[in-house]
């Protein structure tokens, strides 16, 4: 757990700091992107790239809603007649630029990675992904993308930046969209603008209210929220602004969400790092269950949290965070004894791993949340001044 200087325990910050959204900055003095994010741009935005033919990467990364999906479904729909419903809930691709390829820390504690099991070393690779997911533009390969990406009107433009026989080698071809995608990512402005309130507040351009202040409060002390813990709220050491993420994992015991059709399958369980592409990680029991921590920037205008979908609120999902242990039978099944099936969406080995030891999950059936009802109003009242867009 990392402790931060400027935050005071118990206390406030000593301060001195996809639907079919487009990608370009608004801001007038941003710079213009570079040839190949210019083209990876249009590569976003092209639902020609996609076996359904209507959906491209800003269907699910909506720049209305702030890059991320513009509705309440717990995972979006792809396929090729679009009727496939993915598996987990489809974060905003916003300020992703600082994360970093996955790795074990000193301590051995997983860090980094793309997708919410972190399989994706970099933002290209993460990009190339979907297209190739049948849950999602469900091309039959990467022929088919490359063909699709021969036809499209930007098609020369792609030749230019790349060479004239691009198109002739799929791999190099399908390799240079992802780049051209990730430079995209990298370079507009739009997907880290750092233009919330709370930013205004670390440049000293704007307060907060007090509600806020409080809510601020609660995030950071470790005997309540505790949110800090692993969404530092903090600058870096080398003065940049807080992501919200400290890019790690953690295992939550978030309910099992019916909503999801996976789950109709009881013998279905989605174990996240330990059961990623690629196996690397296999055999690591202990990392079952165990997803990554996502920022929290722009989190107030999101419709559904956790990796499943499972919670349409944010007050849910952070009366679940304080109460899933002191009242469990508000959030899990009941057995026909009438215990309390708690981690219910986690096979019985594995419920062991889900976090018990760091508040607000360090408490026990009966026993009082870390938060109240109120506290929590002044907590999301903070979380609200994440939202990019503001205007002092």
């Amino acid at each position: 757990m990392k402790i931060y200087q400027t935050i005071v325990a118990g206390g406030l910050l000593t301060l001195s700091l996809a639907g079919c959204g487009g990608g370009g900055s608004d801001d007038a003095s941003a710079p213009a992107l570079s040839a190949d994010a210019a083209l990876g741009e249009k590569i976003f935005n092209d639902t020609a790239l996609s076996a359904s033919g209507v959906q491209s990467c800003a269907t699910c990364h909506d720049a209305a809603a702030l890059h991320g999906p513009g509705n309440a479904l717990p995972a979006q729909f792809g396929g090729p007649a679009m009727d496939r419903q993915g598996l987990r809930q489809t974060p905003s691709i916003r300020y992703l630029a600082s994360n970093r390829a996955f790795n074990f820390d000193a301590e051995g504690t997983p860090n980094g990675g793309f997708f919410w099991d972190g399989r994706a070393v970099s933002l290209a690779d993460q990009a190339g992904q979907p297209f190739l997911n049948p849950r999602e533009m469900a091309n039959p390969d990467k022929a088919a993308v490359v063909a699709a990406l021969a036809r499209a009107a930007y098609a020369e433009e792609f030749r230019s930046v790349y060479g004239a026989n691009v198109f002739d080698d799929v791999e190099g071809a399908y390799h240079r969209m992802t780049l051209a995608l990730q430079a995209f990512q990298l370079q507009d402005q739009a997907l880290r603008p750092y233009s919330s309130k709370y930013d205004a507040f670390l440049q000293g351009r704007g307060p907060l209210s007090d509600t806020e202040l409080r809510g601020l409060a609660w995030f950071n002390s470790p005997a309540k929220g505790n949110c800090a813990a692993c969404h530092p709220s903090a600058r870096g050491d080398d003065g940049s602004p807080p992501l919200f993420t400290d890019f790690s994992y953690d295992n939550l015991g978030v309910p099992r969400n019916p909503e999801l059709a996976v789950n109709a399958d009881p013998a279905y369980f989605d174990l996240g790092l330990c059961a990623r592409a690629g196996a690397d990680v296999a055999g690591r029991g202990d990392l079952c269950g165990a997803f990554k921590v996502p920022s929290l920037r722009n989190v107030a205008v999101r419709q559904v949290f956790f990796h499943n979908g499972r919670f349409k609120s944010l007050k849910e999902a952070l009366s679940f965070y304080v109460q899933r242990d002191t009242n469990p039978e508000k959030w899990y099944p009941l057995n026909a004894d009438g215990s309390v099936d708690k981690f219910d969406d986690l096979p019985p080995q594995y419920r062991a791993n889900v976090n018990t030891s760091e508040a607000p999950y360090d408490r026990r059936r009966g026993e009082v949340p870390a938060l109240s009802d109120a506290e929590i109003d002044e907590l999301i009242a903070f979380l609200n001044t994440l939202t990019d867009g503001y205007t002092p």
